[in-house]
């Protein structure tokens, strides 16, 4: 049974873990595609305004997150997920650490201390970050 935990503890751990799927390259390429047309649609608009003197363009400044990768040249990288929020990760945290203590509390049954622990910490850790998300505004 001790085993049991450990490999679904592991598990959990390593299924949090975030990788990076081929969907994620796609968008970092297309990001950079969308910074070089950018870029010549500014020259474009700058070459017309000296051919017409009069007209003034003004760029404003947008400020443009970049991510590396293996290289020095910046990519504009495109909207990013939120992530996990804090009630979900409260509840994960909480239901890990109810399991190990209602198996440590339950010594004659640890597999229904470690159940009814994780349970009840799980429940505990949601409430904690879901308060925590509604004070960030998430929900």
């Amino acid at each position: 049974m001790k085993h049991l935990f450990t490999l679904i503890s592991i598990a959990a751990v390593m299924a949090s873990c975030k990788t990076k799927t081929v969907d994620d390259t796609k968008v970092l390429s297309a990001s950079k595609e969308a910074v070089e047309y950018a870029e010549f649609v500014k020259w474009k608009e700058a070459k017309e305004a000296k051919a017409n003197e009069k007209t003034v363009v003004v760029y404003k400044a947008v400020p443009v997150r970049t991510v590396t990768r293996n290289s020095d040249a910046p990519v504009a990288a495109a909207s990013t997920k939120k992530g996990w929020s804090k009630a979900a990760k409260g509840a994960a945290i909480g239901a890990g650490a109810g399991a190990v203590a209602g198996a440590i509390i339950n010594k004659r049954n640890r597999a229904a201390g470690a159940a009814i622990g994780g349970v009840l910490g799980a429940g505990v850790g949601y409430g904690i970050g879901r308060a925590k998300d509604k004070k960030d505004g998430r929900y």
